[in-house]
């Protein structure tokens, strides 16, 4: 199967997954909480790209749906906003929330191959579960690579509903929310640029230490973290007593440091010895310059 039909195909199945999470929204029964109408849609959208995935035996057609989700989400809390909510904060929120998902969801289609290619993260995950018991494999799947992702996220976009529901006006902490959060894209951009030239070039056993990538060996992920933080601050700028607001970018902050850089580290060394070279001389996370090689 090329690319283009496997992206539309996983096209596809974000917009019946959308579609039905829609029809959840405007037409299923009324929780009485917004925020909990907009989870349980989430959660519909995202077995439906379980079941694809399933289908054609592929994880990785839940990769795009990190970044194609929030502005659906947004939109609904928009749209069913309190009448004390800030319209202009909300269209700042959303502006750089637009630009990280447009930026996001590009690179994914630039880089994905198609889907005789899967996440080499996730082929490990299902086969030590399968291992174990042959049940435990499709549980994995559905829990660890679609549903703990998709629940991170929605910590995440929590911000997102407080600033539909609380009307301060607007102060310097969005103006810093808007630094930082479009800060974090173009980082993140200018990141993937350099990584792509890198790719297109790059020797057996060479690995990347030019541009960001010699400030840090993870600037990708320091640049996620912190557009998460940006959709904190702007919570915290329409309600400052709702420190909650903060809890998606610590999620996600533990997830990278926890979860997703350590396996990154171990592959990369297992594959490239040179690796270690870096490791010795590049801050782990947060950008600063390098150490000096070693006489």
């Amino acid at each position: 199967m090329g690319k283009t039909e496997s992206i539309v195909r996983v096209g596809v199945s974000y917009v019946v997954g959308l579609g039905l999470a829609a029809l959840w929204l405007f037409l299923g029964p009324d929780t009485g909480h917004l925020w909990l109408d907009g989870l349980v849609a989430d959660l519909i959208a995202t077995l439906v790209v379980y079941a694809a995935s399933r289908i054609h035996r592929n994880s990785s057609f839940y990769d795009a749906y990190w970044s194609v989700l929030p502005p659906f989400l947004a939109l609904y809390w928009f749209v069913e906003r309190s009448p004390d909510a800030t319209d202009a904060r909300f269209w700042l929120l959303f502006a750089v929330l637009v630009a990280w998902a447009v930026r996001l969801t590009g690179n994914w289609v630039y880089a994905f191959p198609g889907l005789h290619h899967e996440d080499w993260r996730y082929g490990p995950m299902k086969e030590q579960a399968r291992a174990r018991a042959p049940w435990l494999e499709p549980v994995v799947d559905l829990m660890g690579i679609h549903v703990i992702p998709t629940l991170q996220v929605f910590l995440g976009m929590l911000p997102v509903y407080v600033v539909t529901r609380e009307g301060r006006d607007l102060g310097w902490l969005d103006g810093v929310a808007v630094l930082v959060g479009l800060g974090a894209v173009a980082l993140e951009t200018v990141a993937d640029v350099q990584m792509h030239r890198f790719g297109r070039t790059k020797q057996p056993g060479q690995v990347m230490d030019r541009g960001l990538w010699s400030w840090s060996r993870h600037p990708n992920y320091f640049g996620e973290f912190s557009f998460w933080l940006a959709l904190g601050l702007f919570g915290l700028a329409a309600s400052p007593s709702s420190w909650w607001a903060l809890v998606g970018a610590v999620a996600m902050l533990a997830m990278f440091l926890g979860a997703s850089i350590p396996m990154m580290e171990k592959r990369s060394l297992d594959r490239r010895p040179a690796y270690q070279d870096v490791v010795d001389r590049v801050p782990l996370f947060v950008p600063r310059p390098p150490r000096k090689r070693a006489a």
